[in-house]
C-alpha cells in the first residue's frame, strides 16, 4: 500500500529544502558570475577561479587548512576508535560514566570554551602556536564525534562472529583486524569524513589557538568578508563544496560495496 504525503507536507519539505541548501545554490552560481559585483549577474566566466591561483594568502591558507584536517581527523579517527572500543568492551568499569561524559562534553560544550581552554593550556605548557597546535585543538574536539559513530557501529555487531574466531583460536588483535575492524569500517570512515568536515569548518577553535604562519581558510575568509565579499570567495567556497561532495559520494559508494 502506498502512501502519499499531504500537500502540506510536501510544501514544509520543500521549503525546508530551499531554506538549507538555496542560500548554497546561489553561491555556486555567483561563482561563476563575470561581474565583480556579487549581487549582479554579469554573464557566464570562470574568470574568479582562474584569479584563485594568482591569491597566494588564499592557496596558502587552503592547503594549512586540508593539512590540518587532514592531521586532525586522523588522530581523532584512531582515537575516538580506541575510545568506543573502550566503552563496548569493558562494560561498566569503574568510572565509566565520568569517562563517557568527558568523551561527549565537547559535543555540547561552547567552542568559545573550549578554544580558551586549550589556548590556557597551551601558554601554561609553553607551546609555541602553530600548525601542530590547531590539528590537537581539532582532535579534541571531534574525537567525540568519531566515538558516538563508531560506538553506535559496535552495539549493533554481532558478538558470534568474534567469538567464533576467538574459539578458532585466534588472539584478540587478530580478531580486531580480521573480524571487528572490516565489520566497523564503514563508520570509521564516516567518523574520519565528520571529523574532517567539521576540522575545515571550524573558525571559533582555530582562531584561538593558532599562531604565525598558520592561518586557516576559514580565518582567512572571515578577515576578507569583514571588508566585503569577493567572487574569488564564492569560487573558494564552490571548491570546498565540491571537494566535500565527491569525499561523500566516495564514501557512500565505498559503503554501499561493501555492503
Amino acid at each position: 500500500m502506498s502512501t502519499r504525503l499531504h500537500p502540506l507536507a510536501l510544501a514544509a519539505l520543500a521549503l525546508g529544502f530551499a531554506f538549507l541548501y538555496g542560500p548554497i545554490l546561489v553561491l555556486v552560481v555567483y561563482s561563476f558570475n563575470a561581474s565583480r559585483l556579487v549581487t549582479v549577474w554579469g554573464g557566464f566566466s570562470t574568470r574568479w577561479y582562474a584569479s584563485l591561483a594568482a591569491d597566494g594568502a588564499l592557496v596558502t591558507a587552503t592547503l594549512v587548512t586540508l593539512k590540518v584536517a587532514f592531521a586532525s581527523a586522523s588522530l581523532a579517527t584512531v582515537l575516538g576508535t580506541l575510545a568506543a572500543l573502550a566503552l563496548d568492551r569493558r562494560g561498566r568499569f569503574p568510572g565509566r560514566t565520568l569517562f563517557t561524559g568527558l568523551l561527549v562534553a565537547p559535543m555540547v560544550m561552547p567552542e568559545v570554551i573550549i578554544g580558551l581552554s586549550l589556548l590556557l593550556l597551551f601558554v601554561a605548557l609553553g607551546v609555541d602556536r602553530g600548525l601542530w597546535t590547531i590539528v590537537a585543538a581539532h582532535a579534541t574536539f571531534t574525537l567525540c564525534f568519531v566515538a558516538v559513530v563508531v560506538q553506535a557501529r559496535l552495539a549493533t555487531l554481532d558478538r558470534s562472529l568474534l567469538e567464533a574466531a576467538a574459539d578458532l583460536g585466534a588472539p584478540p588483535a587478530r580478531v580486531f583486524l580480521t573480524v571487528t575492524l572490516p565489520l566497523i569500517l564503514p563508520a570509521v570512515i564516516a567518523g574520519f569524513l565528520l571529523a574532517f568536515t567539521l576540522s575545515m569548518d571550524d573558525l571559533v577553535i582555530a582562531s584561538f589557538v593558532s599562531g604565525p604562519g598558520a592561518t586557516t581558510l576559514p580565518m582567512r575568509l572571515y578577515s576578507q568578508v569583514r571588508l566585503g565579499v569577493s567572487p574569488e570567495i564564492n569560487a573558494i567556497s564552490t571548491l570546498l563544496i565540491a571537494t566535500v561532495s565527491l569525499g561523500v559520494l566516495a564514501a557512500s559508494l565505498l559503503t554501499a560495496r561493501r555492503g
